[in-house]
């Protein structure tokens, strides 16, 4: 079912850490994306701090100019959890116990062992007519409150419990809200600046006003999001993002690894597995980041054998037999030492495949020679090898990161012609 009139919706984002420097607001960007899916479209969002004053000022103006206002956060024990008593005093509604609620989180905390606290009372505080939103994932309960046409929603701010409360009691409750159906998909390429993928698809760019193509740059990746909108049915919609995404594939080939969203290191584990073969890693200037991204992969063990951080010259020449001599005649950042570090962890591991990296990440470090963010990657394998040597830009952790994609693309890619001859 679909009504005639698009709600107009306001995403509230609740507390003092969103307008400091240290803390995201991330919640939004998921209730927009699912929001999005429901063919519907967010007018306006907002942040606001715990202050009693501006919460109300804030809520005022969502009233005036929205139908449907989602709240997220501030519905915590502490005394500046704030949200539900202040849309409670702006809509003249007063709060009461619930017992339920109070049941319910007496008896998570007994779950857990622990004593709840008085604090935890206010949490089973709920404006008159409200209807709840059990937390299964916490203890803040979500609320659902009528404003005479209007509809809103009081969410929990950590986004599992917000994740987990909306799919599943929010959702099916806005259903008949639908305005039509929508098909998302991201392209993901490294080893390609954005300019050159802007210069190879520049001509692709959808001309149907319902489908969107945009490009973005992230550290060590290109990523292009696509997505077609239909307000007839979701297959419309996917036939219609398949048109715009093909001709995009077939231009860029195998510099795209993935177009389900998956990260770098999800694909190349997969390659593993499917060609039932073993990596093993020897680091020196991103310090175990390699090894963390593949193990960070759930089902890793099926295909990951050993990782070293050969960070200091000793440590290379003990733990990958590199010799001495290698390192005073190139320097430990050197194609040579790269393609000794690779061979070495694949002698000593057995595995397969071998990956190696070894640069400068900087700040400092670097000459004339051999400047901040040079990296040389090696690949090994039972009867090859190969080296890469990249500039990289940017700052430490930067380097480190993309010295990371430069090898797994390494290892991508190789698997992919293996796979192809």
């Amino acid at each position: 079912m679909m009504e005639s009139k698009p709600l107009k919706i306001e995403i509230i984002a609740v507390g003092t850490e969103l307008l400091s420097p240290y803390r995201q607001d991330t919640n939004s960007l998921y209730l927009s994306r699912r929001l999005n899916d429901l063919g519907m479209s967010i007018r306006y969002k907002s942040i606001v701090g715990d202050s009693w004053d501006d919460l109300l000022v804030c809520i005022h103006n969502a009233r005036s100019r929205s139908d449907l206002i989602i709240a997220c956060g501030g519905l915590g024990p502490t005394q500046d959890d704030r949200t539900r008593e202040a849309f409670a005093a702006a809509l003249g509604k007063k709060l009461t116990i619930r017992p339920e609620i109070l049941s319910e989180i007496e008896k998570r905390f007994r779950k857990r062992g622990l004593q709840m606290t008085d604090s935890n009372n206010k949490q089973a505080l709920i404006p008159e007519n409200a209807e709840i939103l059990f937390n299964c994932r916490g203890t803040a309960p979500g609320i659902w409150m009528q404003d005479g046409d209007k509809i809103i929603i009081l969410l929990p701010g950590p986004p599992a419990e917000l994740t987990s409360m909306f799919e599943k009691q929010v959702i099916p409750r806005l259903r008949k809200y639908r305005r039509g159906f929508r098909a998302r998909a991201a392209l993901k390429l490294t080893s390609l600046p954005e300019s050159q993928v802007e210069t190879e698809i520049s001509d692709l760019y959808p001309k149907n006003p319902d489908s969107d193509l945009t490009i973005l740059a992230v550290p060590g990746q290109i990523e292009i999001h696509l997505s077609s909108f239909s307000r007839s049915s979701q297959a419309e919609a996917e036939t219609e993002l398949f048109k715009l995404k093909e001709p995009i594939c077939v231009r860029l080939g195998d510099n795209i690894f993935s177009d389900s969203d998956q990260e770098l290191e999800e694909v190349v584990g997969s390659q593993l597995i499917a060609a039932d073969a073993t990596l093993s890693v020897a680091e020196s200037c991103t310090g175990g980041l390699l090894g963390h991204r593949i193990t960070n992969v759930p089902g890793s063990s099926r295909y990951f054998s050993m990782g070293v951080q050969t960070y200091s010259n000793p440590a290379k020449i003990e733990l990958l037999n590199i010799r001495p001599e290698l390192i005073a005649r190139h320097g430990a950042v050197s194609q040579e030492v790269a393609l000794s570090m690779s061979k070495g962890i694949r002698d000593r591991s057995g595995s397969d495949f071998s990956l190696a990296i070894t640069g400068i990440a900087g700040p400092t470090g670097g000459s004339r020679e051999k400047p901040v963010g040079l990296v040389f990657t090696a690949l090994s394998w039972d009867n090859g090898a190969e080296v890469q040597c990249d500039r990289f830009l940017g700052h430490r952790k930067t380097i480190k990161f993309r010295a990371t994609q430069r090898a797994l693309d390494m290892l991508r890619r190789h698997l992919d012609r293996r796979v192809k001859t």
